[in-house]
């Protein structure tokens, strides 16, 4: 009878869990909000990043300082990410991006996984990717839940789940300024 408990408590548990993370919500919940966040007009020439890394427990693992440059040619992008963490650690990530008529976009880089997808709404960019993380030597492969916020027409808070298995083991938060 013990098992058949413990069977339960843990299907109880699981249920629980993929009905919050069902309940989160979509972009099309910002869609009155303003100032309207237009993605392209955004991520156009030079941009820098200023942020922190955060472990799951919420306690500060690293801070970065990231230089972009967007450039565009017609619907077609291109985003250099370089990285500068606080331990001397650098990385580079180019992204190419395609935005579609309805607000949505794609992107890959070298260190993503297939393919990001993502859709503006209001205020709000929210876009979703697979990560081939570096970690302690290795790679690690993580999905990367990006919430983009636009504060002003000119800066951008930038929250992003790092999540394993559906559980989140990390976050990094940016405040993304255009230059």
């Amino acid at each position: 009878m013990n098992v058949l408990n413990t069977f339960k408590t843990v299907v109880i548990c699981l249920s629980a869990v993929l009905l919050i993370s069902c309940s989160a919500p979509n972009v099309e919940h910002y869609k009155n909000t303003s100032p309207n966040f237009d993605f392209k007009t955004f991520f156009s020439g030079n941009l820098k990043a200023y942020g922190v890394v955060q472990d799951f427990k919420g306690e500060l693992t690293r801070k970065l300082v990231v230089d972009m440059n967007a450039t565009w040619d017609g619907n077609e992008g291109v985003i250099e990410e370089d990285f500068v963490y606080d331990d001397g650690e650098t990385q580079k990530r180019i992204w190419k991006i395609t935005l579609n008529n309805d607000n949505s976009l794609t992107g890959t880089a070298a260190d993503v996984i297939g393919t990001a997808k993502g859709k503006s709404d209001g205020s709000v960019f929210h876009w979703n990717y697979d990560v081939a993380l570096p970690y302690e030597g290795s790679t690690l492969e993580v999905n990367f839940d990006d919430w983009m916020y636009l504060v002003t027409q000119s800066r951008l808070i930038n929250r992003t789940s790092i999540v394993k298995f559906g559980v989140e083991v990390g976050e990094v938060t940016l405040v993304i300024e255009k230059i």
